[in-house]
């Protein structure tokens, strides 16, 4: 196992921990990225070109067939081939966290009909379910089995919002581990039907499962209910005979007790173990080889890389397999580096000379390494990370290549940012505040400059007020930049009024009048 240091460095933020990383044709595709698309790649999925331990971004398309695919952390991911010898194949995405930490229930089927590496082209259906849908969840992992000539898509583990039942206003936002069925989805049709085993007593969110032919093999998992990482090793056998499916489940020895693992496969029947946790505040640091072979699984312990120190003294890492027996790690950069929020990325590789056989079972791990910090470990998720030996090694006639200046900075959007000073909004403790929230705060454009948004409760805003500038087409200054507004105003031209010109008083007259003339007008008079 060799371990490959790729330098960080500012020019992008796309990863993020819940990233996945899909692999068609010895080509790495980044999908999930931080934040919604932008112009530069609307699809927000990107091609990883790594040479000399640098990497290029270059965006990928969608066919104009194709439907929206939305950047989603955490899903479940695994390959769908026609049948288990099979080369061609495509990729099952299900659930996982949107942007706005909205859930996902649905489930798309990504396939590579373009290979130009200038122009990778995507098509991405929404595969319609019925039946017994599986709820939104996050953390979760799916898997193909074949058997009796068929093949069945099954999904477990993950977590997802309480009920809307159960919830309080102490713990709107908080997640439950799902319940621990089984759900068989016939992929050609779309039904789906869960099944409950006995065996399985506990939901489990970020756990490895690995398949081959009929049977899965449940691996390790973190219960925020009860707030272990399960030691047991669970193999899950499919039955599907011309009727209806089985299920049978079987508690074997030898299992571990890790959360949040990295699974690559390096043979036909070898895959590794890498990364993960064994409790909230330990890393794992230890390799393990899985071995499956007919009906049998063996897990044995490996030698380990070198780790860096860095990479020891970290207090949380993530990742997800590049395919070819090739892992993505990530750590935080803490305050080392001169960029902020900067992190330290190494390339894991775990094929060795004795791994050469063609890679054809099936596989599926949970795809980032990295469970939720704000469900049950007291990790910072980190933020803005990305790949390049040099920032300014891109070529200059590939106009492909993504270029994040472009882009508007992330942090600027979104409905938990920090808006002001005074922003008291905080994603792990906020409840609804006005009639019309459910499960993100209401937001209010503020109009200084270029614009940006700010939470109406952080603003002191009544709700009278707040349904009033929604409805009213009037302009609305945050309480930071009223003030500065009314300073940098034009002061309003005041006509001067007209005044009217006085008429001059006229003079007063006297006319004395002496007796006898006052006599002669005092008769005219009468």
């Amino acid at each position: 196992m060799s371990l490959e240091v790729v330098s960080a460095v500012s020019n992008s933020s796309l990863f993020q921990p819940g990233f996945s990383l899909l692999n068609f044709d010895e080509h790495t595709f980044l999908f999930g990225q931080k934040g919604w698309p932008k112009r530069s790649c609307p699809t927000g999925v990107f091609l990883l070109d790594i040479k000399e331990n640098e990497l290029k971004m270059k965006p990928a398309f969608f066919s104009n067939d194709s439907c929206y695919l939305p950047p989603l952390r955490y899903p479940a991911i695994c390959k769908l081939r026609d049948n288990a010898e099979s080369d061609e194949y495509q990729y099952i995405i299900h659930g996982g966290k949107t942007p706005n930490n909205d859930l996902s229930n649905k489930m798309y089927v990504m396939s590579l009909i373009s290979r130009n590496s200038k122009k990778p082209t995507f098509q991405c259906i929404e595969k319609d379910l019925d039946g017994d849908v599986p709820e939104a969840r996050y953390g979760h992992t799916i898997n193909i089995v074949h058997s009796q000539g068929k093949s069945m898509s099954v999904i477990f583990g993950g977590r997802s919002y309480t009920p809307l039942a159960q919830r309080t206003t102490e713990k709107w936002n908080s997640v439950v581990d799902c319940l621990p069925s089984v759900f068989l989805i016939d992929f050609e049709f779309g039904c789906c039907t869960s099944y409950v085993v006995p065996e399985l007593q506990d939901g489990l969110a970020f756990h490895v499962s690995v398949a081959r032919k009929d049977t899965i093999y449940i691996l390790g998992g973190h219960s925020i209910q009860n707030n272990t990482r399960s030691p047991s090793l669970y193999k899950l056998k499919i039955y599907l005979p011309l009727g209806s499916p089985a299920v049978t489940c079987t508690i074997l020895p030898g299992g571990i007790s890790v959360s949040s693992g990295i699974v690559t496969q390096t043979s036909d029947t070898k895959f590794v173990l890498v990364g993960g946790y064994q409790s909230d505040n330990l890393k794992r640091l230890v390799c393990n080889t899985i071995v499956l072979e007919d009906s049998d699984i063996q897990i044995v312990e490996r030698e380990s890389p070198d780790w860096t120190p860095d990479i020891k003294h970290s207090r949380m890492w993530f990742g997800s397999d590049m395919g070819e027996g090739s892992v993505l790690l990530g750590i935080p950069g803490a305050n080392k580096q001169l960029i902020s929020d900067a992190n330290y990325f190494y390339i894991l590789r775990c094929k060795g000379e004795e791994d050469k056989e063609e890679l054809t079972a099936q596989i599926c791990s949970q795809t980032s390494s990295t469970e939720d910090p704000r469900d049950s470990t007291p990790f910072e998720d980190s933020e803005e990370f990305c790949f390049s030996a040099e920032a300014n090694r891109f070529d200059v006639d590939d106009t492909d290549t993504y270029n994040e200046d472009d882009e508007e900075d992330e942090s600027e959007t979104g409905y938990w940012i920090t808006c002001s000073a005074s922003c008291n909004i905080d994603n792990n403790t906020w409840v609804p505040f006005y009639s019309t929230e459910f499960d993100k705060p209401a937001m209010i454009l503020c109009s200084r400059g270029a614009g940006h948004w700010v939470h109406a409760q952080c603003m002191d805003l009544s709700e009278t007020m707040l349904l009033h500038l929604s409805e009213a087409n009037v302009k609305y200054f945050c309480n930071e930049h009223i003030d500065l507004n009314k300073g940098l105003q034009t002061p309003k031209k005041v006509v001067p009024l007209k005044k009217q010109p006085m008429k001059p008083l006229r003079k007063k007259t006297t006319m004395k009048l002496t007796s006898p003339a006052k006599k002669s007008f005092l008769r005219r008079l009468f």
